[in-house]
């Protein structure tokens, strides 16, 4: 019986399996399926910027447009003279090119269709771009690579595509307990006298910070909450190891005592509800393993830590740059050693970025707060 065989980089297969790389991404990605949203008015935590996608160049500039300051002119007073500058902070993204690649073997090897090995190559391909892409999430709003032995990208990892890290400011970063910076950890279990591990006071210090913190004169950006269905919520990611000393934590006002409450009801169809712990005070609790973690915390440097993140809208940005076919990815086959080994890879040109600017008092964070903890390995 006849067989249709798509052969190596017919131009149908190449524009298919881009297509199903990019949708498998996204559905795959941690961040992809709950946080992004596509353009300037998306009140997520992720922002996606689309401008370089059909034109050409490296870079995105964007600009917050800081609060007027100024004092009310009373009565008959002059105004002319008087009048406030409109004052614009810029930050920049870049985008460049990364790849990954599968070889398929040889003949002998393989033993399979060419359509089995491009199914195989894209499943693979998608978990690792998914993975990448989470990570570099979770390092740049972190502004820090850690210490977490499952990353793909190593230990000492400084950022991509012009991206710097950027760790977080001094009005945008909490410590657990009574901790007011990382040498002063104390590695006290949770619910113990002392404690520095994850709990809810802390998730109420970050979200009081967020509702009082910044605008008018200070030159400290108000950290804007997301919204779901017209209503106004922020997101608290924590690592997992946090998650458990929450949840051990039965002190008075604890995990135990608004374990009912916590439940969510609201809004439980919105993606950034998928997954969630619940919600407590407008703020939807996560946990994820690729929480950026610590060892160098307390006075000695030897306490293990992790950076939850507590993020509002537009955190951090995402662009993306066409490789000319429309789409965010790109699909490449070649034959290899006279024909006997065919070799899949895919690219991507994008960048990430945590949103910050430079204010007149330093660089600001603008849609984050970075919750140190005591968290020790389980």
């Amino acid at each position: 019986m006849a067989r249709t065989i798509v052969g190596v980089n017919d131009a149908k297969a190449v524009k298919r399996y881009a297509g199903l790389l990019a949708y498998d991404e996204s559905q795959k990605s941690y961040f992809g399926q709950r946080f992004v949203g596509r353009g300037a008015e998306a009140e997520v935590p992720i922002q996606l910027l689309s401008e370089l996608e059909s034109d050409a160049g490296e870079q995105i500039t964007y600009d917050l447009l800081a609060e007027l300051k100024m004092a009310p002119v009373e009565g008959d007073d002059i105004l002319e003279g008087k009048e406030e500058a409109q004052r614009f902070y810029t930050d920049t993204i870049y985008i460049d090119q990364a790849r990954c690649g599968v070889n398929t073997g040889g003949r002998m090897t393989r033993k399979r269709t060419l359509h089995n090995l491009r199914e195989k190559a894209r499943r693979q391909q998608s978990s690792w771009w998914a993975r990448l892409k989470d990570e570099l999430r979770f390092i740049y709003l972190s502004g820090a690579r850690g210490v977490n032995t499952n990353f793909i990208l190593p230990t000492g990892y400084t950022g991509r595509a012009n991206n710097a890290l950027v760790a977080p400011d001094i009005h945008h970063i909490l410590y657990g307990g009574n901790s007011t910076a990382k040498s002063n950890m104390t590695n006290e279990a949770a619910g113990a006298a002392g404690s520095d591990t994850f709990d809810l006071r802390l998730v109420d210090r970050a979200k009081t910070k967020a509702d009082s913190q910044g605008g008018g004169a200070t030159d400290i950006p108000v950290l804007q909450p997301c919204k779901i269905d017209g209503e106004e919520v922020f997101v608290c990611v924590m690592h997992t190891f946090q998650e458990d000393d929450l949840r051990s934590n039965t002190g008075t006002g604890q995990w135990l005592d608004i374990q009912k409450a916590i439940a969510t009801s609201e809004g439980r169809k919105s993606p950034m509800v998928k997954g969630s712990l619940g919600m407590y005070r407008g703020c939807i609790l996560h946990s994820h393993r690729n929480v950026i973690r610590f060892n160098d915390y307390g006075a000695g440097g030897t306490y293990e830590a992790a950076r939850a993140l507590f993020m509002g809208s537009q955190a951090l940005v995402d662009a993306y740059g066409s490789p000319g076919t429309g789409l965010r990815f790109d699909w490449h086959e070649e034959v290899r050693d006279n024909g006997n080994q065919v070799v899949i890879s895919s690219n991507c040109t994008w960048g990430t970025k945590k949103v910050s600017f430079t204010t007149p008092i330093g660089a600001q964070d603008f849609g984050v707060f970075a919750m140190d903890t005591y968290a020790a390995s389980r």
